[in-house]
């Protein structure tokens, strides 16, 4: 007798569970770079507490790294150069000093010297991120409440500076880091460059004489123009300035025009052979748009 609610028919077996989604955390970990510190990430809010990325962070995350994607090797071949020399890097508009951090933590805590200086004029953002670096134990990072400008003649900085980064200094900051890596006589730069609106200023200023002496001038007669024309202009102007004064210049993108509009890079290394051509191609340009005045005031080692 079989017993009640039995039936004769094969039970269907039951459906597999799908497979457990992995841990934030997990999925998140294939996208540090090997060695980086989580609690790191976690203090510098790019990650979550429970160790997730939001969009924000991931593009910070995209950018920084793939920044120190470019300024590692040069760090290793410094390295390789002089074992046991103190490199020393210069990080200009630092911020909350995403960049310093990182790459502190993934090549100058592995090594028994070095230094990293941040250059901030913000003091509560400086106060910051030194009580981040005595809770880490990054004994070798320094913040300096100064502007770029100032912190050339700072005697807190070292007479050399080997490495300068600029990420995204806005506007004459990326010249005052250019000027001070030429006074500090770094052997590299790596400068993402931000808003540029000192050269469309005087663009502008002169526009009307501009359009009476040359067709060019059409290239900015309209306002929106007149900006992009500016932006262009000054970024040529730095790579010629840069190679003017002996170094070689290679100008790239830092990720995808989907994580950034600000997204030129320029890195430049010091060859010690000054390029006459170059100042006297400045020069001409500076004539062909009218800047002269400009060209004198912010790049005068290229104006004589």
């Amino acid at each position: 007798m079989r017993p009640r609610g039995f039936s004769t028919q094969a039970q269907a077996p039951m459906p597999k569970k799908p497979p457990a989604p992995a841990p934030v955390a997990e999925q998140v970990r294939s996208l540090i770079r090997p060695g980086q510190s989580i609690e790191l990430l976690k203090t510098l809010h790019i990650l979550t507490r429970e160790g997730a990325l939001n969009q924000d962070s991931r593009r910070k995350l995209k950018q920084v790294y793939h920044l120190f994607g470019f300024i590692e090797p040069l760090l290793l071949e410094l390295h390789a150069q002089n074992p046991s020399g103190h490199i020393t890097l210069a990080d200009h508009g630092a911020g909350k000093s995403y960049l310093g951090f990182i790459i502190y933590d993934l090549f100058f805590s592995q090594r028994a010297s070095g230094t990293i200086y941040g250059i901030e004029t913000r003091q509560a953002l400086v106060e910051q991120s030194t009580e981040l670096a005595q809770r880490l134990g990054f004994a070798r990072m320094q913040f300096l409440p100064v502007t770029v400008q100032e912190s050339a003649s700072s005697p807190l900085l070292p007479e050399r500076i080997d490495v300068v980064t600029a990420l995204h200094a806005c506007d004459t900051a990326t010249d005052d880091a250019i000027a001070f890596g030429l006074q500090k006589s770094a052997r590299h730069m790596v400068l993402v460059l931000c808003c540029q609106a000192e050269a469309a200023a005087h663009l502008r200023a002169n526009k009307a004489l501009a359009l009476a002496r040359t067709p060019l001038a059409e290239l900015w007669r309209h306002p929106l123009h007149t900006r992009e024309m500016g932006s262009q202009l000054t970024n040529v102007m730095r790579c010629l300035y840069l190679q003017s004064q002996g170094y070689r210049v290679t100008v790239t993108e830092l990720v995808g025009w989907e994580h950034s509009m600000k997204n030129e890079l320029i890195l430049a290394a010091h060859t010690g052979q000054k390029n006459p051509s170059a100042a006297q191609r400045m020069r001409a340009l500076a004539q062909e748009f009218g800047v002269q005045e400009w060209l004198r005031l912010r790049y005068p080692q290229a104006a004589q």
